[in-house]
């Protein structure tokens, strides 16, 4: 059953691959499709015609003396088809394609050209031969011929089929020649002894009555060489086509458009096994963890030239942010002052801007939120908020006095000045980077400082180091009400989400779900963040 599973898993899997990218699959099978239609249009035409012969392959006289019929003997199976592979036929043919007047000069030259080729190559094409024959060799065969034109199509089936019976007679011809060969060789044989007879002696009339039968002999072999026949016979002479064979431009297009279809739809499908990048809820689905937000792809130019937050406010996002928070509240109803780590599995998956959204998001419901970048290596909130505004004010979060940096305030919780950024959104920057940041989160003590910390806050949002990337957010983890991992459309893989669960769960962190970062815009629509309200025209 759970093989079974798995099978279907794996199966939707690549369904939405390939549904995914269905779009320029059939666009790309389109184009191709219309290409070869278009080639095909451009192509000549190709007329084919036919002649067809019987086969009457039985035992024959093939003698040549006391019979009116000199017949060849019987073919062996593959012996025509050998021969229209042969010079025996398709050089006569040649001969004859150059004598003949029909054809024009241009495709007389092609023809002739094709056929020599063809012959050397041993891969007939302008020229075929199929068969139906019974176990005794007797049937029919069809000569099939190509040409530019149909007239010369006809010409061309019917010269073919006059070089294969010509071939097939010159068989019986054949013992013809070796008859008079004989009968000659004969004669010059008695003339000599008659030569040498004695005149008047009984030996020289024997030997004249001999030559006299001799030569009545090759008189006859003479006569019966007008009658030799072989064992092929016309049955039907080739007629002109109406319509070409070829090309067939709507044919061609079709499956030319099939096959590319085929073989993008494969391509795809590869593509999505191999790959397994995370780009929908039900890519989370499939690893049994919940997908809290899709947050659509912020546009570079607007990131530098307002920031993260406010070019997140102008793309509206405010949906998307919207369906987020009320998930985290949700997961947090039974939590007050909750903490919440935000994490990725790799550095660039946008975990610290959608940190900096989110807490606008919270702020403008009306919650004072505290961002507390601990990613001590990479800390960018600082970067982040600075962009927005560059009117923030430090006050007092603990004590008096005290540092403004995470790395120093986790160590020293008691006094600590935080900056304000806007109207509830407090943010302790991690300071300069440092390379043994593992070790300063473990001298420190985390549980107490966010315990001081939160009660002065509705939500504090931790920026933590990737799981995947160093163990700090593990460190910091444990200390938290929940962990909201971050991944990147299209970018991280489902192994990665994978290996940053194991870690998690080995750690002990409480994963209330994932976010999919930088989707696509047709995939924020098909979760209804494109939903605005109706115009009201008033009229008068």
């Amino acid at each position: 059953m759970e093989d079974r599973m798995e099978q279907e898993i794996d199966l939707s899997v690549l369904w939405r691959g390939i549904q995914r990218r269905l779009g320029w699959i059939v666009g790309i099978a389109a184009l191709l499709a219309l290409a070869v239609f278009v080639w095909s249009r451009s192509q000549p035409a190709v007329y084919e015609a036919s002649s067809s012969i019987i086969a009457s392959n039985t035992q024959g006289q093939d003698g040549v003396i006391g019979s009116a019929l000199v017949k060849a003997p019987p073919l062996p199976d593959g012996a025509v088809a050998q021969a229209m592979q042969s010079t025996l036929v398709v050089g006569p043919l040649v001969q004859a394609v150059q004598k003949e007047p029909l054809f024009s000069g241009p495709e007389r030259a092609r023809l002739v050209g094709n056929l020599q080729k063809e012959l050397r190559e041993q891969k007939l094409k302008t020229i075929s031969l199929t068969s139906r024959l019974d176990p005794s060799g007797n049937g029919i065969y069809t000569i099939t011929a190509q040409a530019r034109t149909a007239r010369d199509a006809e010409r061309l089936a019917n010269l073919a089929r006059m070089a294969l019976l010509d071939w097939d007679t010159g068989r019986a011809l054949l013992n013809v020649e070796k008859a008079k060969t004989g009968f000659r060789a004969q004669l010059l044989q008695v003339d000599g002894q008659i030569r040498t007879a004695t005149q008047g002696s009984v030996e020289r009339q024997t030997l004249i009555t001999r030559r006299a039968a001799i030569q009545d002999s090759l008189a006859q072999v003479t006569i019966l060489e007008t009658s030799a026949t072989g064992v092929l016979s016309l049955l039907s002479a080739a007629v002109q086509p109406l319509d070409p064979v070829a090309p067939k431009p709507l044919r061609n297009a079709v499956l030319a458009g099939l096959l590319a279809l085929l073989l993008g739809v494969g391509v795809v499908a590869l593509q999505t096994v191999l790959d397994r990048t995370i780009r929908s809820e039900d890519d989370l689905l499939v690893l049994n963890v919940a997908t809290l937000g899709v947050i659509p792809r912020l546009r570079k130019r607007d990131i530098v030239f307002s920031g993260i937050v406010r070019a997140a406010r102008q793309a509206g996002l405010y949906e998307a942010v919207g369906f987020l928070r009320v998930n985290l509240l949700t997961a947090f109803q039974h939590q007050s002052h909750p903490v919440l780590m935000i994490s990725s599995t790799s550095p660039g998956e946008g975990k610290s801007s959608l940190t900096a959204t989110l807490a606008d998001g919270f702020a403008s419901s009306g919650q004072r939120v505290l961002i507390v970048d601990a990613d001590l290596r990479r800390g960018t909130q600082a970067e982040v908020w600075q962009k927005f505004g560059q009117d923030g004010q430090w006050h007092q979060l603990s004590g008096v006095g005290g540092v403004r940096t995470s790395q120093e305030a986790l160590a020293n919780p008691a006094n600590v000045q935080v900056l304000k950024t806007e109207d509830n959104v407090d943010v302790l920057p991690a300071g300069p980077s440092v390379q043994d940041s593992l070790g300063l989160l473990n001298k420190a003590d985390i549980g107490a400082a966010l315990t001081l910390w939160r009660q002065k806050y509705d939500i504090i949002l931790i920026d933590s180091a990737p799981l995947l990337a160093l163990a700090d957010g593990l460190v910091v983890g444990v200390h938290t009400d929940g962990v909201l991992m971050v991944t990147e459309f299209g970018k991280t893989s489902a192994q990665s989400v994978k290996g940053a669960i194991r870690r998690a769960d080995r750690a002990g962190l409480k994963i209330l779900g994932f976010v999919i970062n930088k989707a696509e815009r047709q995939r924020e629509e098909s979760y209804g963040y494109e939903y605005s309200p109706r115009k009201v025209t008033e009229t008068v």
